[in-house]
């Protein structure tokens, strides 16, 4: 009987990530900052006394879903031959999104936060997208 091994190595691992991502930057930051993100969002919960598996499955499932369409950009950008520019943009955003809600975190654990950005917070909270369009109707 012929024994089948599987060898995972680092070469394997950047070759996968180079096929799935392409030659996108900043991806090992929007980890990072994921793993982050994930960090305080449970210390908020447990501080908050409002830790639901079912909230941070939802989370989780999120962040997965980030990397899907991080993959999607890139097919874009080698279908339209835009050298990285489309999956580039994208994970720019989601590093955004996650520094905010790392911020977001820090603040509502008890970390002092610059006033600027606490107010700017504030705004979000207060005028979303929903209030901004019935605003304007």
């Amino acid at each position: 009987m012929e024994q089948i091994s599987f060898f995972l190595n680092f070469q394997n691992l950047e070759v996968a990530k180079l096929y799935l991502f392409g030659p996108v930057k900043f991806l090992d930051l929007l980890i990072v900052l994921m793993v982050i993100d994930i960090i305080t969002g449970v210390m908020k919960a447990v501080k908050l006394k409002d830790l639901r598996s079912r909230s941070a499955l939802f989370g989780y499932a999120r962040k997965i879903a980030i990397f899907g369409i991080i993959i999607v950009a890139n097919i874009v950008d080698r279908i339209l031959d835009l050298n990285g520019m489309v999956a580039t943009t994208t994970v720019l955003f989601y590093i955004a999104n996650e520094a905010l809600s790392i911020v977001e975190n820090a603040s509502r654990i008890g970390l002092k936060v610059p006033p600027v950005i606490m107010e700017k917070l504030r705004g979000f909270d207060e005028h979303g997208p929903e209030e901004n369009k019935k605003e304007s109707e």
